[in-house]
């Protein structure tokens, strides 16, 4: 019960954030004008197969800038900022665990970032499927609960980050920082080890662990998984062409498990132990 109520807490106080209700109408807006512009293509082009299953891949194309944004604008000052103004101390002079402010925290911003979320995309799913005269059950219930994974999954990175740095310049910094290495140059980083692992050059065909390694970044974990959920195949998305224990779109799901773990349990350890 001490981790409900402070995630209700959490939830009601990070509602407030003006930041947060500017980005969720910008994506709002922005899933109907996909959903419209898919629509309004595929009627152009004549596309009769599969839709209402690519409307929900494009809808998706969308969720990977959005929620690792608003995460940090809504996170990044969730351990830290307490711990920075004190208030930490208030709150567990309350009947509350470390464990239970840091679940919490994490419940509690989990939820004011899937409200928009979720509205955005029924909104652009309902506007679509509308315009196309087909609604795909199964591909947008797998859109959604894919999403609702990577919000808390993202949540819980940077509620763990929050935790580890112990300063709102530090966490800004880290999680902006993650964001930067996982989110923006992680393509260039996975070259990187190409070029490092091939004796300083790169090879005519990369090697097919180069997949795995794509899978690293969560918003790419979060596309990957998309498809293994999906029913069905669509051209230009599914599983690679190698055989390996790892050439599946479950990969994805299994890379956002680890995110949703393992920061948060660096965090908590970090937190357990700070003298505040």
């Amino acid at each position: 019960m001490s981790t409900l109520a402070v995630a209700k807490k959490d939830f009601q106080d990070a509602l407030r954030s003006k930041a947060l209700w500017g980005l969720s109408v910008v994506f709002i807006l922005l899933s109907l004008l996909i959903a419209y512009v898919f629509a309004e293509f595929t009627a152009m082009m004549e596309v009769e197969e599969q839709t209402a299953q690519g409307l929900a891949y494009f809808l998706a194309s969308q969720i990977g800038l959005f929620v690792s944004i608003t995460a940090i604008v809504i996170a990044y000052k969730a351990i830290a900022g307490e711990r920075e103004s004190g208030s930490i101390k208030i709150l567990l002079s309350l009947p509350h665990t470390r464990q239970d402010v840091l679940l919490g925290k994490v419940l509690g911003r989990s939820a004011t970032l899937a409200v928009p979320t979720l509205i955005g995309l029924v909104a652009g799913a309902a506007l679509g499927s509308v315009l196309m005269g087909e609604f795909a059950i199964v591909s947008l219930s797998a859109l959604l609960v894919m999403s609702l994974l990577f919000v808390v999954t993202y949540i819980s990175i940077m509620v763990g980050i929050s935790a580890l740095a112990g300063s709102t310049s530090r966490a800004s910094m880290l999680t902006i920082g993650f964001f930067l290495v996982f989110e923006i140059l992680w393509s260039v980083v996975s070259i990187g080890i190409v070029w490092l692992t091939n004796g300083l050059s790169l090879p005519t065909e990369f090697p097919n662990w180069v997949y795995l390694v794509n899978q690293v970044p969560p918003s790419a974990a979060f596309t990957t998984g998309l498809t293994a959920l999906m029913p069905g195949d669509i051209a230009g998305v599914g599983t690679p062409d190698f055989e390996a224990f790892y050439a599946t779109p479950w990969v994805g799901v299994a890379m956002l498990a680890f995110w949703l773990v393992v920061p948060l349990a660096i965090g908590y350890w970090r937190f357990s132990t700070a003298d505040l």
